[in-house]
């Protein structure tokens, strides 16, 4: 694995999907709880004015380019990032590895029912995947007490937080030296998609960068949010001369 690059404030480690996996492995090895972090650039820009998001991708363990915006911010700086690794597919590379190796894992949020589908779904994919537990993300602050105790009886190697972002990372930054988990990942709406409740993208749609586009075709909704993209290139653009990017 490369060395740690910087764009807009924030690192991202140089990684393939199969050099991230490596890694999380090894620090599932080493012991502690550790944080990985797929970003994006509607993450990277919201952290622009919220600063405590940057300070949360530092202190994560493995940050990963989540979205063809961060590959093309790293080329603009004068960066080398491998790929995309995105988050969805960074989960189930994980199950997979977890079912081979008899690891728990524990899926954390979405609408009541869409975590066990999605579990559901990846058993049927790896029959030997052992799922401690599954929670939606619908749960009261009085209730969510309840909720980090019966993570922390389940005892999983992986919990698979889908709060969407950056609740999820913000909630992970806060619990998860009580939690005692040793890998901790935000997964956004993988759950959605796994149970078969979201469609993603066509493969092609995909590896033409364009996995946004259809989902904005798919999710009007989503129309809001997209307008962060165009002043995330802005700002990166104003970073070109190294104001904001780096080596770390």
């Amino acid at each position: 694995m490369g060395e740690r690059v910087v764009i807009l404030g924030a690192p991202v480690d140089p990684v393939t999907l199969e050099e991230a996996v490596g890694k999380i492995f090894s620090l599932l090895q080493k012991g502690g709880s550790h944080q990985i972090l797929t970003l994006n650039p509607e993450f990277l820009f919201r952290a622009q004015k919220e600063r405590d998001l940057l300070e949360i991708a530092w202190r994560a363990s493995l940050v990963t380019a989540d979205g063809v915006g961060i590959l093309w911010a790293a080329r603009q700086l004068g960066f080398s990032l491998p790929e995309r690794v995105a988050g969805i597919d960074l989960m189930v590379a994980l199950c997979r590895r977890a079912a081979a190796e008899g690891l728990r894992v524990y899926f954390l949020g979405g609408r009541p029912g869409v975590a066990e589908e999605a579990a559901q779904k990846l058993l049927q994919r790896f029959p030997s995947l052992k799922v401690a537990g599954t929670q939606h993300g619908y749960f009261t602050p009085a209730e969510e007490p309840e909720v980090l105790e019966r993570v922390r009886r389940a005892s999983p190697h992986f919990l698979f937080v889908g709060l969407g972002s950056p609740r999820q990372e913000r909630w992970i930054d806060r619990h998860k030296e009580e939690l005692g988990v040793p890998i901790l990942m935000g997964v956004g709406g993988s759950f959605d998609v796994l149970s078969g409740r979201v469609k993603r993208a066509p493969l092609w749609w995909q590896k033409m960068g364009l996995e946004w586009l259809w989902r904005l075709i798919n999710e009007p909704r989503r129309l809001g949010r997209m307008t962060s993209l165009p002043r995330f290139a802005w700002r990166v653009w104003r970073s070109r001369k190294g104001k904001s990017g780096g080596v770390g």
